[in-house]
């Protein structure tokens, strides 16, 4: 019979959370030992869900008194750091929900806790368990589309209040410190993480834009647009709070010299290439049935237990340093918009 990990749960106040702890009983590899939250609410509805017992207040008392393999981290994003330190002393593994952090010297906090005590910490997004996005990236790597200039991502719905997010999500949501900024840290960090995966490296230069244009009760900003300059190719990720339709969801979409793949709202692949090289009167499309990603690559739960099982390093686009390369360039996005000029990379 294979090991059972006792998991747990940092944070209960991101909506994603019960998503997650699905995942995890799935594996049948996990006992879901402790949670620890600051509001009884959440906590009583983890008791009544998950038969979790042990309940704290404060997440260092469950550090310390219960005795755990892996972290689930669903706090806000300013507080990841408290928590992966205090893990790694006990050398108990995380996995939090993207993005790392909410800035970028608390990312820098997270990297050395990870090199000085070795745990293994997942940063969680959700577009890398698309298959579309893992067959997109494998046709990338295999050249079928040649070398990438442009690759684009945009995520977007009504606003975190508007679709129904709970009150303890997007309370903190709106709160810059808490969050980082707005829409830019909640939703531009998906195109900016695909951009560094897809393209590999970091971008030279990046500009920002940030406005509150149409849920002006907001402190922060309710739409964002990150543009990274990679000398060669452009990445853009854009956000926003407040589009009204039915796909929240749009990529990536990724341009190369020789085709393009387009990752639609309904999970679809779509291939646009020329039959004839040099050819661009003669575009053909067709559309790619993804392979279904082996287990262990079919969410973040069945991956951080693979890591540990078999004692592998987190891969990108889930490991800290390339997430640490993400939070650099959402910083760079912010001060660009703040400041109205081009920041240069490394800050």
């Amino acid at each position: 019979m294979s090991r059972q990990y006792k998991l747990g749960i940092a944070g209960l106040v991101h909506d994603h959370v019960w998503g997650l702890l699905n995942q995890f009983k799935a594996t049948e590899k996990v006992k879901i030992e402790a949670a620890a939250d600051p509001n009884p609410p959440l906590l009583e509805k983890v008791k009544a869900l998950y038969s979790v017992n042990k309940l704290y207040t404060n997440f260092l008392d469950m550090i310390n008194r219960s005795d755990l393999d892996i972290i689930l981290l669903c706090t806000e994003n300013s507080r990841h750091v408290d928590v992966v330190e205090a893990a790694a002393e006990k050398g108990i593994h995380v996995i939090m929900e993207k993005p790392m952090s909410a800035n970028l010297e608390q990312a820098d906090r997270i990297v050395r806790a990870v090199e000085r005590y070795k745990i293994k910490v997942v940063v969680n997004y959700p577009t890398t368990w698309s298959p579309s996005v893992q067959q997109a990236y494998k046709m990338v790597k295999e050249g079928k589309i040649g070398d990438i200039f442009h690759i684009r991502f945009r995520g977007a719905h009504a606003g975190p209040k508007e679709v129904g997010c709970s009150p303890y999500f997007y309370t903190w949501l709106y709160n810059k410190d808490l969050n980082g900024a707005g829409a830019l840290v909640d939703y531009c960090c998906y195109g900016v993480n695909l951009s560094l995966w897809f393209l590999g490296r970091t971008p030279q230069s990046v500009i920002g834009i940030i406005g509150t244009l149409a849920r002006t009760y907001l402190e922060v900003d309710d739409n964002a647009m990150v543009v990274m300059d990679y000398k060669n190719a452009f990445g853009v990720a854009e956000a926003c709070w407040s589009q009204v339709g039915p796909y929240p969801i749009h990529g990536p979409i990724i341009n190369g010299t020789d085709g393009s793949l387009v990752v639609e709202e309904d999970g679809k692949l779509h291939f646009y290439s020329v039959k004839t090289k040099g050819d661009y009167k003669d575009i053909q499309s067709k559309i790619i049935e993804p392979t279904t990603p082996p287990k262990g690559w079919r969410n973040g739960p069945e991956y951080i237990i693979e890591c540990i099982e078999k004692d592998k390093e987190v891969e990108e686009p889930l490991n800290v340093k390339i997430n640490r390369s993400v939070q650099e360039v959402l910083e760079a996005g912010l001060r660009s918009a703040l400041e109205g000029r081009r920041i240069y990379l490394p800050l």
